[in-house]
């Protein structure tokens, strides 16, 4: 811990850096990863705040990695690169992940003790909130075939799939299908029918061109089955990628006009892209791209945006926009993009004050509540997030709805 710690604490400012982000020392370096809630937390004002209007029940995190090096045996894997302190960059990353996750140092203790910190912080939640687990597919070459050497992590369906059978009352999953797996159809069957409530994709990591025809039957599938399209747009800078054209918000075109329900990751708040729609030679805010195909002429009912990381310090841009957007609030989502809100240098509590949106009093006791939950943190921070008397809506947060319809 000591080595982690001591490693993460000289790497902090790089790291934030490198994310761009507007980084505060007040806000600290690490996650104290305390256990447990104290009392004054659990009723503090805030808090009680932030679940007024809200029926818990409802409530489902639709955005929660899972993670670990595969040293419980279930599968998990994480590239080797990350874990050599001479490729820096993917070292100090990891640590960063671990830390947030609260991951154990113990040898054949890490995967385990990522999931009890998540379970851990799902049972400090009111009785009935769920966190929608991902698995994690392999980047793929065209042919369909897996690409370690190119891939950062990978989680099986399987081991989510279980998390979610273990403890039904806290977790519910997400597989991940890579569509030009050559079994891709096979397992979309399979994952609906161990209970998988979407598919999750990160394009630009994973190779997927969301626009390409050789999805067509993939998209009439998920249709078929109405699993939603979790997918990344925009910028990506947490893993390696294949292209950040592949993260093109108009790309996904194609899977809306196929019937698929598309959830558009961190409605697509970072980087620029081109604009296809005028010749593709001019960059646009990949954010403007997303904001063109919420407004289109004939709205689209099956096309929706998570606000997952939108506080980040490198995202922050869109967040007075989608508090003022009170039309879109119907077809937004929360997720936590968990542990990522744990990574202390990515939220800065000061620069969110300064920028009119959060209230100055909220800050001490949401930077106590991220050493303790940080899926509770990512909720009462959204929450508190106004401008001009404006919040998120509720039913941002009550999502069972759209992943369990009745």
């Amino acid at each position: 811990m000591n080595r982690r710690r001591f490693l993460g604490a000289a790497g902090a400012g790089a790291a934030a850096l490198v994310a761009g982000c507007d980084y505060s020392l007040s806000d600290g370096v690490l996650n104290a990863c305390h256990a447990g809630m104290p009392p004054h937390l659990r009723t503090h004002a805030l808090v009680a705040a932030a679940w007024r209007g809200i029926d818990p029940r409802n409530v489902w995190d639709a955005h929660c990695h899972v993670f670990g090096n595969g040293d419980s045996g279930q599968g998990l894997w994480i590239n080797p690169a990350m874990e050599r302190i001479w490729s820096p960059a993917q070292y100090v990353q990891r640590l960063f992940y671990m830390n947030a996750g609260c991951a154990h140092d113990s040898p054949g203790r890490i995967d385990a003790s990522v999931v009890d910190r998540l379970l851990n912080q799902c049972e400090a939640m009111p009785e009935g909130f769920r966190a929608l687990l991902f698995a994690f597919d392999w980047a793929r070459d065209d042919a369909g075939n897996p690409v370690p050497e190119r891939s950062t992590f990978f989680v099986p369906d399987a081991y989510a799939a279980e998390l979610a059978r273990r403890h039904p009352d806290h977790f519910e999953w997400a597989a991940s299908v890579h569509p030009y797996a050559p079994d891709a159809r096979d397992r979309l069957d399979a994952a609906k029918a161990r209970g998988a409530r979407a598919v999750k994709w990160l394009p630009s990591a994973q190779n997927i061109d969301p626009a390409s025809a050789r999805c067509d039957r993939f998209y009439a599938q998920l249709s078929d089955l109405k699993l939603p399209l979790i997918t990344h747009a925009g910028d990506e800078r947490a893993v390696q990628g294949h292209g950040e054209h592949l993260g093109n918000p108009l790309l996904l075109r194609r899977p809306l006009d196929a019937g698929v329900q598309v959830v558009v990751a961190h409605c697509a708040s970072l980087g620029m892209g081109r604009d296809l729609d005028h010749g593709g030679t001019a960059l646009v805010p990949n954010f403007d791209l997303f904001a063109r195909l919420m407004d289109e002429p004939r709205p689209r009912a099956n096309l929706r945006g998570d606000i997952s990381a939108v506080t980040q310090g490198n995202r922050m841009d869109v967040v007075e926009v989608l508090l003022a957007r009170r039309d879109w609030h119907a077809r937004l989502v929360n997720g936590s993009d968990y542990p990522l809100p744990g990574i202390l240098p990515l939220v800065s509590l000061p620069a969110l004050v300064a920028r009119n949106l959060l209230d100055p009093g909220a800050s001490a006791p949401l930077r106590e509540l991220r050493n303790h939950n940080t899926l509770l943190f990512d909720f009462v921070l959204k929450r508190s997030l106004a401008r001009g008397g404006n919040g998120f809506a509720p039913s941002v947060f009550e999502t069972r709805a759209f992943f369990a319809p009745t």
